[in-house]
């Protein structure tokens, strides 16, 4: 028996290569570095833009027009439909108004023709006579007058009749349109309520000072935020002089990487 024959079947391969020893140091990470106060406000600016451009969006809606055009529409309609009746009711008094009169004008000439029996006198018969030709002048001028005012009457009396089968589709036109701006809104202040949660979780991450110091600027930049991108000032689109850029960011490195734009005031992050 050899000395091979001896050897136990499990021993290593001595000839098998050894495995390498990884290196040693601290592992990568794979978790995003922790926001700083500079990433916290361009976040922040970030949201209230966004929540600008909401309501802007909100405020222009194409629904809206739609929405005051179907108003306006009906509203011209009802004012039409009052001129109509409010005429209708002036050439209803104007007829009743005309018979009285003719009434009281058969009436006078009821009696002056009872008087005309009477007379012996020429002249005093002629008096009456003509009396009695002025007022039958005066009858047939009512007559043309109710007459006229009839004509208008029924004539506006079609055209109301018209006017009214229009009602309808007027208001449905006025009740889809408010429904379409009330979906569109809604739709928008979904949005607006999130972006308010999000600027509120934003601005709890920011110190007092530094919140104080952003609505200043925002209240009278509209941008609060902007970056500094190569020498440009992102917020006011003006470019610094390598001079004024390395203040900026010496600024920058001491005040929590936020510095102020020498052209625009704004917050600058360098």
């Amino acid at each position: 028996m050899t000395e091979a024959d001896d050897a136990p079947d499990d021993a290593p391969d001595t000839g098998a290569p050894e495995a390498s020893t990884p290196a040693t140091g601290a592992p990568e990470s794979d978790e995003p570095p922790a926001p700083t106060t500079a990433t916290r406000l361009l976040d922040l600016q970030r949201v209230d833009t966004e929540a600008d451009q909401l309501g802007h969006r909100r405020d222009r809606l194409p629904e809206r027009e739609q929405l005051a055009a179907a108003s306006d529409a009906l509203q011209e309609w009802e004012r039409d439909r009052s001129s109509m009746r409010t005429r209708m009711d002036e050439l209803t008094v104007a007829i009743e108004q005309a018979e009285s009169d003719a009434a009281e004008i058969a009436a006078h000439k009821v009696r002056l023709e009872a008087q005309m029996k009477t007379v012996i006198a020429p002249r005093e018969a002629e008096a009456l006579m003509h009396e009695i030709a002025g007022l039958d002048e005066r009858t047939d001028e009512l007559d043309m007058r109710e007459l006229e005012a009839l004509e208008e009457q029924s004539e506006i009396d079609d055209r109301l009749t018209e006017h009214l089968r229009t009602e309808s589709a007027l208001r449905e036109a006025l009740g889809v349109a408010d429904s379409a701006l009330q979906r569109a809104t809604s739709e928008i202040d979904a949005e607006l309520a999130g972006r308010a949660e999000e600027r509120t979780s934003f601005r709890s991450e920011l110190g007092e000072a530094m919140l104080a110091r952003y609505d200043r600027v925002r209240s009278s930049s509209g941008v609060a935020v902007a970056q500094l991108s190569g020498h440009r000032c992102e917020g006011c689109h003006l470019d610094l002089s390598a001079a004024e850029v390395d203040d900026v960011k010496d600024e920058a490195r001491s005040s929590d990487g936020v510095a102020e734009c020498p052209n625009c005031g704004r917050m600058l992050v360098a």
